[in-house]
């Protein structure tokens, strides 16, 4: 506590500041939705949803029909789609795309929009319990679409029915305002408190049982460990931007040479008199414990 009162005293605001919000950044860009959730005491496991899955609505404007066609993953980037120019598609790193087609009987098909809903880089998943019906809400984040409109997003709301087909296709819903919502009932949406055994995971897309030993007990612990890595690979960028910047700042200000050109250099000197005077002060808590025994006190 008296080191780090000391450090917040001496530190400028504006630099404590930027290795605070580096810090947290690097901590939330290494965290991964892997379609397991564990909100409100219960648990959801959400990979047998895993996969592409697209639905339809169409919407009549005569002399033209729209027909909206929604396509996302929920626990993976959606894959090129085949066949398709790549302007008439959601780039990489999307997780549910919207595309609009005007069609006309007299012409060919138009696709008049390619609207990201939800993009990895800003997914940002929200999720919360539903209680009538039982269920889960879940709400990933997409880019503003135009450049200069509305935020756009996707909500799941994922109903528990436990003898729904499992195979079943969720339902389009509505999209207003940069907001789609979509319907799904499904026996996986029927949280699991945290002393029942989770559902078997999805046999899609080549994936295997987690007990027929394919490592993913490994690749969890990596994807933690990759994820402390990167923070500590932010926390030594940030103080060596510090150290450069406040190394050129005393030079071109003030002429600085050698030792001089470090910033604060007054702080740094003393650091190894403080961490010795938290340990002093450690060792002359702990002493006194140790010297009374059964009831003697050295003379």
């Amino acid at each position: 506590m008296i080191l780090r009162h000391l450090i917040l005293q001496s530190l400028p605001s504006n630099l404590l500041s930027l290795l605070l919000l580096l810090s947290f950044t690097g901590l939330v860009t290494a965290e991964d939705f892997d379609c397991h959730v564990a909100t409100g005491g219960l648990k959801w496991d959400l990979t047998p949803l895993e996969g592409s899955h697209t639905v339809f609505r169409e919407r009549e404007s005569p002399p033209t029909t729209m027909l909206d066609e929604l396509t996302f993953n929920l626990c993976k980037d959606l894959q090129p789609m085949s066949n398709v120019p790549e302007d008439d598609q959601c780039s990489s790193g999307t997780r549910a795309c919207l595309r609009k087609t005007n069609k006309k009987t007299s012409d060919s098909d138009r696709v008049i929009a390619v609207i990201p809903v939800a993009s990895t880089s800003v997914l940002e998943p929200a999720y919360a319990q539903l209680d009538t019906p039982k269920g889960l809400s879940l709400t990933f984040h997409g880019p503003q679409y135009p450049s200069s409109g509305n935020p756009q997003s996707i909500i799941f709301s994922l109903f528990c029915v436990d003898d729904a087909d499992p195979k079943a296709d969720p339902t389009f819903v509505s999209y207003e305002n940069g907001i789609v919502n979509v319907d799904w009932s499904t026996p996986s949406a029927c949280g699991l408190s945290g002393d029942e055994p989770s559902q078997p995971p999805s046999q899609e897309d080549g994936d295997t049982p987690a007990d027929e030993g394919d490592g993913k007990g490994d690749e969890k612990l990596a994807k933690r460990g990759s994820g402390l890595g990167f923070f500590f690979l932010v926390l030594l960028l940030a103080f060596a931007t510090y150290f450069g910047l406040g190394a050129y700042y005393n030079y071109s200000t003030y002429g600085a040479r050698g030792v001089d050109l470090i910033p604060h250099r007054d702080f740094w000197r003393e650091v190894p008199y403080m961490l010795q005077d938290v340990v002093s002060h450690l060792c002359s808590t702990v002493r006194p414990q140790r010297s009374t025994r059964g009831g003697y006190i050295a003379v």
